[in-house]
């Protein structure tokens, strides 16, 4: 009996997992040279995304449950066939802050690495 949710505890999970909540989403995105486009942007003209710039929408997204990210991630999953490199960078705001996530694939090295020039005008000493 210890471990039995409360009553109270269960009827707050209930009505928290039946709140319906509607945030807006950035999503980036890179599908490479064969990712599904048809699909992806047929999900994304369903929620009526606007595009902002290059590999950039932002939308509504109305959810019920206590992750935005989790809902996110198993609607996109379940409807596009993502390739092993198809990458999707999900920013949204969270409690005031500014909250970002891969919630499919991961982060790739910088290609602006390198550029910035280092140590200038420090001088090298010989032994």
């Amino acid at each position: 009996m210890e471990n039995t949710p409360s009553v109270f505890y269960r009827i707050f999970v209930t009505k928290l997992n039946n709140y319906i909540m509607e945030k807006t989403i950035y999503l980036s995105f890179d599908l490479g040279l064969k990712g599904d486009y048809q699909g992806f942007y047929a999900w994304l003209d369903k929620r009526e995304a606007k595009e902002c710039g290059y590999n950039l929408a932002v939308f509504k997204y109305t959810y019920s449950g206590d992750s935005i990210v989790d809902s996110v991630k198993n609607e996109l999953t379940s409807s596009i066939k993502f390739g092993k490199n198809d990458r999707l960078y999900m920013i949204w705001r969270d409690n005031g802050k500014i909250v970002g996530q891969f919630i499919v694939g991961h982060r790739k090295s910088s290609p602006w690495e390198g550029f910035a020039l280092a140590n200038v005008g420090v001088q090298d000493y010989g032994e």
